[in-house]
């Protein structure tokens, strides 16, 4: 499932568009996605992705970055051998579609706005 479009604030996934965050499995899309504290990814905002169990996680932190990734959220996916790989949402974007073409088990999860 490749991700069509993006711009500040909105996606678009197989001609659906979403204008809030969302985690992207290659079967379904997990609209309005959310996190506690909003710009900061704990893995409580990660018991989806973790019970997909991906090979690789791809975060989009944000047009501009905004959105941290504490060491510690680092460390607890790496000891439950998910890898990650975060950058801007559209890099991100760029390498989740690339990955998919790949056929590699891979999760996305994207902060579509700052």
């Amino acid at each position: 499932m490749k991700v069509e479009e993006y711009e500040f604030g909105r996606i678009v996934i197989k001609g659906r568009e979403f204008q809030n965050d969302v985690i992207v499995f290659p079967d379904r899309v997990s609209p309005d996605w959310r996190r506690k504290d909003g710009h900061s990814l704990t893995m409580e905002n990660l018991k989806e992705v973790v019970e997909y169990g991906p090979d690789l996680l791809i975060v989009g932190r944000g047009a501009n970055g905004v959105l941290r990734i504490p060491e510690e959220t680092r460390k607890a996916l790496r000891e439950i051998n998910i890898q990650l790989s975060d950058e801007i949402t559209g890099k991100a974007i760029q390498l989740f579609n690339k990955s998919v073409e790949k056929e590699e088990k891979t999760v996305g999860a994207f902060h579509l706005t700052c």
